[in-house]
């Protein structure tokens, strides 16, 4: 995969993207946070096959789709994923947990820890991206951290064994 950056002044940033596949995506980031992702035929590269306009509301959640924060699939559950050494790790809030009907300010995942909680999914499929400080963790939830290697493990080794 190719990815081109550049400036676009008083836009925002224009971002090329050359997949494997010789297939060609540009996404436009607007400064006020609104995206528009374009797709180009890959027999014609100058003219857009089709265009989508997104809010940056919707961005972030396309964003945790493709990034997997949205469903993880089976095959990959316990599966953790790398980025030099930022980790993602899917942790399941259990009856013995410590953290339950506590909120994430209260245990100070990022001050003590070092560790983003980045979204928790409801039992009932829910999903909070992002979670505030006063978001409270319910027994059944799915917690998605965020951190280096050695943080999220003490983070689970404390908080979720």
């Amino acid at each position: 995969m190719n990815i081109r950056e550049c400036e676009l002044p008083g836009i925002g940033q224009k971002i090329e993207i050359q997949t494997d596949g010789n297939e060609k995506i540009v996404v436009i980031m607007h400064e006020d946070g609104q995206r528009e992702i374009y797709q180009f035929d890959s027999m014609n590269a100058e003219e857009s096959s089709g265009r989508v306009t997104l809010t940056d509301e919707e961005s972030r959640q396309i964003a945790a789709i493709l990034g997997g924060i949205i469903y993880k699939p089976k095959a990959i559950e316990n599966l953790e994923h790398a980025f030099d050494e930022l980790v993602f790790e899917w942790c399941k809030v259990d009856a013995n947990e410590r953290i339950i009907n506590r909120a994430i300010g209260e245990i100070k995942f990022r001050d003590e820890f070092g560790v983003t909680i980045i979204a928790i999914i409801r039992k009932n499929h829910e999903r909070i991206l992002n979670p505030g400080a006063n978001e409270t963790f319910h027994k059944g939830d799915t917690v998605v951290l965020s951190g280096e290697r050695a943080k999220i493990q003490a983070v689970i080794a404390k908080l979720f064994n």
